[in-house]
Order: C-alpha cells, then structure tokens, then sequence
C-alpha cells in the first residue's frame, strides 16, 4: 500500500481486492506509482511471464504435495501471530485457513476401546481439590488420583503409505488424544525414526518413508514397560511382527486391503 499512496488502498483485504483496484487504476491512469513501475518492467517483465510454473507442472506429485503442506504451515503461523496479536486476517485468507484446521469426524470410537485398559494403567496423577479438605492434615487442600492409560501409537511412514492416508492418521489421532490419555507416537518404515509425545497443537513433521517394517515398532513397546496398549496405523502391507503385546490394534486405512492375519484385533477406517 505504501507503494501507491495515490490510490489510499484499504488495509487487510484479499489479494482479489487489490488486484481489481490496481487494475482499475492501471487502466485509468490514475497511479503515477503503478505506471512508473508497469514501465520499468517492460522487456524481461517477471509481471507478465511465469516460468516457474512450467517448472512445478513438471515436478512429481510427492514433490507437489510437500509444498503444498509447507505453504499451508506458513499460512497457519501467519494466522496464530496475527491472532496474537489481536489483527484481522482477510476474508480470502480465512477460510482457506478454517479449512486448514479443520478435523474431520473420527471413524473408530476410541473413548470406547482404551477404556478397557484403564485397570491396567501404570501412571497416576494427583490434583489439589480447594473443595475438599484433606483428613489426615486439615490445613491441606484434598488430593485427587487419577490414572491414565500411555498409549504407544506405530505410525507406518513407509513409501506404499499416501499422503491422504497419512493425513487420516493423523486426524484419528487428534480425536485419540481427546480421550484424555497419554499418547505417545512412533514413527517406523524400516527403522524407528521418532518416538516422542503427541502434541495436537503441533504439526506433524513426516520421516521415513522407505520400506515397511512393523517389528521396531514392536520391540519398542517391550522394551519399555511404560505402555498399556499398542495402536499401528498402517496400510497393512508388511510381514507380521514377532512378540507383538495382546493388546495390539492394528488400524487399516481405508484404502487398504484388509488383512486379518495380523496378530491382535484388526480394524479398518472407513
């Protein structure tokens, strides 16, 4: 806007509503700014030509869609620091933005299945209630325990799994997390990759994406006697672990093939 004080542009509106404004201008002639930088770039104007985007026609669809999912991880920062710091985004900007964050409904009832390993939960937490006084030292706020279940999650980040199954994964886990407990994700092609907390708030940073494996994951789990229970999302294209836990649930996305041969309870999304 500073660039064509002349026009008195108005601030936060989309792209469309600059682009039309400048338009009109350029054709009444009304922006001595507009016009002075429309004439210097004559000749090799990077305005009129766009040779980058033979360039990303050309790219394959992995190399498109890891850019796509970088510009949409720009475009949900730039939305948080404007929120912040108490801005407008423009309403072109917002819905797309709306759309970014946007959770799908889940597809398996997972309040449901991890109930049923509660008894078995190996951590605890304690909350001060100012309600209720504690009787064996009066002076002290009471103390609430309650126990959680450590879900360890084997995320399948090989090269046969896509990036919309990755992205159903992903929002599965989102609705997983709601239930209260605490999750823990794994990332595994043929080596484990990560193994760190899951953080809704956070976006999901993809390694892997070589050949499929399901065993590190598994070996993780008996190795740490931390975990009550272990889910693997995967498209199921891989051979059966050794020692898998009895309480496994393989989750299939829903363009796999269904393969009941994998040791525990096997369900598919749809």
């Amino acid at each position: 806007m500073d660039s064509f004080p002349e026009l008195n542009l108005p601030a936060k509106e989309g792209t469309k509503v600059y682009y039309d404004l400048l338009s009109e201008a350029k054709d009444d002639g009304t922006s001595s700014s507009l016009d002075s930088m429309l004439n210097d770039a004559e000749g090799d104007s990077p305005y009129d030509s766009h040779p980058t985007w033979d360039d990303f026609d050309e790219l394959s669809e992995a190399d498109k869609k890891l850019i796509q999912k970088q510009v949409q991880h720009q475009l949900k920062e730039v939305a948080e620091q404007t929120e912040k710091r108490s801005g407008s985004i423009p309403g072109e900007l917002a819905e797309i933005i709306h759309k970014l964050r946007h959770v799908e409904p889940e597809k398996f009832n997972w309040k449901a299945y991890l109930r049923r390993f509660v008894g078995n939960s190996t951590i605890s937490y304690t909350k001060k209630l100012r309600r209720k006084y504690n009787k064996r030292y009066v002076a002290n706020p009471g103390l609430k325990i309650k126990f959680k279940n450590h879900v360890l999650v084997g995320v399948d980040t090989s090269a046969s799994v896509s990036s919309d199954e990755l992205m159903e994964f992903m929002n599965e886990l989102h609705h997983m997390h709601k239930t209260g407990h605490k999750i823990t994700v794994a990332q595994c092609d043929t080596r484990l990759n990560s193994v760190e907390d899951f953080n809704p708030k956070k976006d999901w940073n993809i390694k892997g994406r070589g050949g499929t494996s399901f065993q590190p994951v598994v070996d993780h789990y008996n190795e740490h006697g931390k975990y009550t229970a272990l889910i693997y999302f995967t498209d199921g294209e891989a051979y059966n672990p050794s020692d898998c836990p009895k309480n496994t649930l393989w989750v299939l996305s829903n363009r796999s093939t269904m393969n009941n041969e994998l040791p525990g309870k096997v369900i598919q999304l749809n």
